[in-house]
């Protein structure tokens, strides 16, 4: 069995689908989407494409190291998401080739369904009240996440305090406390004013907050997970298992969030996983990306004994021909051969774009730059 070519396709809104083709006919399905870069990550898949052509597809860790190592400069997000995106699609042909599913490969299932949270978002003209009970009315998840953390300043006003926590306490009062809820804090705070949020917070027991500070600065996520028995998790922007060890080593997090579109691949979030399994860590993987990256996903959720929840903002019925179906908030494990989804070509044409899609740009009330 050899590679022949790799195909890419960007679809709407904002995904890189691939697909790597075989002999003897089997095509492996990946999704290398980078937020706001993937036609960077194009042409990387272009550069990597070289090491692949006339390769044994099976040779997955092979594949991986050579792609990793084998251009002198490693790791970055446009490198690691070109790999992961491969990286997936190997898993699928190998998968399809043996007739089973990638979580077969893995170990088995640890689980017979998978736990997924959805969104919550106010529409245009909605009150914040409104989109919560919109979202929770007859609704199929027991978790949502929130982002009620606005483009903020060094040091925010009480008014903006009072308010994110306004927002969360009347979520909780309208879910009750049998549904969990997540607080994303996108990195958009200084770790003085998450420590703050945090206490404010408490009261109504987040299931975590996210990205409470910026990646890479381990010490400030310490500090504030030190400060608050909210459970923190990160780790969407982190690739590799060298830039979780950190994490992993001192215990800066409760909740691991390594992207399988980001991280490099299937089997990278497996190893990480692995690692975080014995400090008692858990695994949310982050994905709100499309469909072939959820479906990577969930591979490694059914295998893996210290995931949590999984993360998603499409269930597939845009690109899938049989989408995934929810469940009383859970997804029940893929059981088709590979990553057990098929593309509809037809919606895959319809939805196919240049793939300029550009990151939102916030600003301060100064004009200064702010994080998104």
């Amino acid at each position: 069995m050899k590679i022949t070519h790799i195909e890419t396709v960007h679809v709407k809104p904002r995904w890189l689908f691939l697909r790597i083709h075989v002999d003897t006919g089997i095509v492996g399905l990946g999704e290398a989407t980078l937020e706001g870069r993937s036609r960077t990550v194009e042409t990387a898949l272009r550069e990597l494409e070289p090491m692949l052509i006339g390769q044994d597809p099976r040779r997955i860790e092979h594949l991986w190291q050579t792609m990793y190592r084998g251009t002198f400069y490693r790791g970055g997000p446009v490198l690691t998401s070109a790999i992961s995106g491969v990286e997936q699609a190997l898993w699928d042909i190998l998968g399809k080739s043996l007739g089973v599913p990638v979580h077969q490969l893995l170990g088995g299932t640890v689980r017979d369904r998978i736990r997924v949270y959805g969104w919550i978002h106010a529409r245009e003209g909605e009150t914040w009240e409104q989109a919560c009970r919109r979202a929770l009315a007859g609704t199929r998840f027991t978790a949502f996440k929130i982002g009620p953390v606005p483009a903020s300043r060094f040091v925010e006003t009480p008014a903006v305090v009072d308010d994110i926590a306004a927002r969360v306490a009347v979520l909780r009062e309208i879910a009750g406390k049998a549904i969990d809820i997540a607080v994303d804090f996108h990195g958009r705070c200084s770790g003085a004013m998450a420590i703050r949020l945090a206490r404010l917070l408490e009261p109504y027991q987040p299931m975590f907050i996210e990205e409470p500070v910026l990646p890479g600065d381990t010490e400030g996520l310490k500090h504030v997970a030190r400060s608050t028995t909210i459970p923190i998790a990160a780790g969407e922007r982190l690739m590799t298992r060298w830039q979780f060890q950190e994490l992993i080593e001192q215990r800066a997090v409760s909740i691991l969030q390594p992207d399988l579109s980001h991280v490099g691949g299937i089997f990278e979030a497996r190893k990480i996983a692995a690692a975080a399994e014995p400090r008692n860590m858990a695994v949310a993987p982050h994905c709100p990306l499309g469909p072939v990256a959820l479906a990577a996903s969930l591979q490694l959720d059914a295998c893996t004994p210290n995931f949590l929840c999984q993360e998603h903002v499409t269930l597939g019925q845009d690109y899938l021909k049989t989408p995934f179906t929810l469940a009383d908030g859970y997804v029940e494990v893929p059981r088709g051969p590979g990553l057990g989804i098929d593309l509809d070509d037809d919606k895959v044409e319809a939805g196919r774009f240049d793939g300029d899609w550009q990151t939102p740009r916030w600003s301060l009330e100064d004009g200064s730059f702010a994080e998104w």
